[in-house]
């Protein structure tokens, strides 16, 4: 029997209605997730959905303190994840965050990591800029490396480097290199020693201070000590080529690195050695937050970690064999609170300045 016509409109309606039922059905299950919601997914969906949104997110900005993590180890989550491309800023910790603060202060939200040292996380946490999250990763970590909020965190310890004495062992044997702190005093160092001019060199300043007092760091502004006005790992370049003998101020790490390639560098262990400590978290409003946090499980994961460590890097993973350092370490970043470590460090600064800085 054939419907009439108002009968037949009527069926059409239900089709149509059901159709568009089942569109707006699929439309809600595919629906962007918030980030602030996102970073605290952690069902058994959690890796599946941050796969699929970085893929069509396709790249990830990440603002780093750290060479090797900037390198070796982003290289290798482009790797791994060859749908994503990581562009990366590397500088000192102090210059990361004014870029960050002006960047947001103008709403232009850019970064969706940062990796840098834990003080530096805290006035960034201080200002909003860090976004509270979660992980699988967590677990594997003590509390004493993770910056905690209500209901995760808002960054953990990555990676951990040490800084003292790096020098080029065809210029100095190992026999007549400065085996204290005090020995940087001898008058057969003076004109040869360099220092970063950047946060590395003003925080190893900082800890003579603390520990050897204003008079040793007087007497050794009488070495003609030069401060190069680049990073702790570029300066480990030229003690590497020999056009710097030997340096106060070298990651371990960095020497670790040359070796393996080959060059005549070593380094050692002079009281007091200051820890450098990378910790890193998710920037709020983050542009691409499924890769961000893609990231941070790679960065902080077993994998990721031992990535690190190739590059001479200490983990903080309680279930992997890290690298062993049995010397005294200083944390200056912990020793003060934030505004505290601020204040510390514009005057350490002030003091590298007029000690070791020779008007031309």
């Amino acid at each position: 029997m054939m419907l009439k016509p108002p009968l037949r409109s009527v069926v059409a309606l239900i089709v149509i209605g059901f159709g568009f039922f089942a569109i707006s059905a699929q439309a809600a299950q595919t629906k962007t997730m918030p980030a602030a919601e996102l970073a605290f997914h952690s069902g058994a969906a959690r890796e599946k959905i941050l796969l699929e949104g970085a893929k069509k997110e396709g790249q990830i900005t990440f603002y780093t303190s750290n060479t090797w993590v900037a390198g070796p180890v982003s290289k290798e989550f482009e790797k791994k994840y060859p749908f994503i491309k990581v562009n990366v800023w590397r500088s000192d910790s102090k210059s990361l965050l004014k870029r960050l603060s002006e960047e947001v202060s103008a709403a232009r939200f850019l970064a969706d990591v940062v990796e840098t040292s834990p003080e530096y996380l805290a006035l960034m946490l201080q200002d909003n800029l860090l976004q509270e999250l979660t992980s699988p990763e967590l677990g594997a970590y003590d509390d004493e490396a993770k910056i905690k909020g209500k209901r995760g965190v808002y960054a953990w310890t990555n990676r951990e480097i040490y800084i003292s004495l790096g020098y080029n062992t065809k210029l100095i044997p190992a026999g007549e290199a400065p085996r204290s702190v005090k020995d940087y005093l001898d008058p057969k160092w003076k004109g040869k020693m360099s220092i970063a001019g950047t946060t590395t060199g003003v925080q190893w300043v900082g800890a003579i201070m603390d520990t050897m007092g204003r008079e040793f760091l007087e007497k050794a502004g009488a070495q003609d000590i030069n401060v190069q006005n680049i990073s702790g790992a570029a300066l480990s370049g030229l003690v590497a080529s020999g056009e710097v003998p030997l340096s106060p101020t070298i990651f371990n790490s960095n020497i670790f690195t040359h070796k393996q390639e080959g060059a005549p560098v070593d380094w050692r262990s002079l009281n007091p050695v200051v820890a450098g400590v990378g910790t890193s978290g998710m920037i709020v409003n983050a542009p691409h937050p499924h890769a961000a946090l893609l990231f941070l499980d790679y960065l902080h994961s077993k994998f990721g970690q031992q990535v690190a460590m190739k590059g001479g890097l200490s983990s903080a993973r309680t279930d992997i064999g890290s690298l062993e350092q049995k010397f005294k370490k200083v944390y200056m970043e912990s020793k003060y609170t934030p505004e505290e470590y601020e204040k510390k460090f514009n005057e350490w600064e002030a003091l590298m300045r007029r000690l070791f800085i020779r008007k031309r």
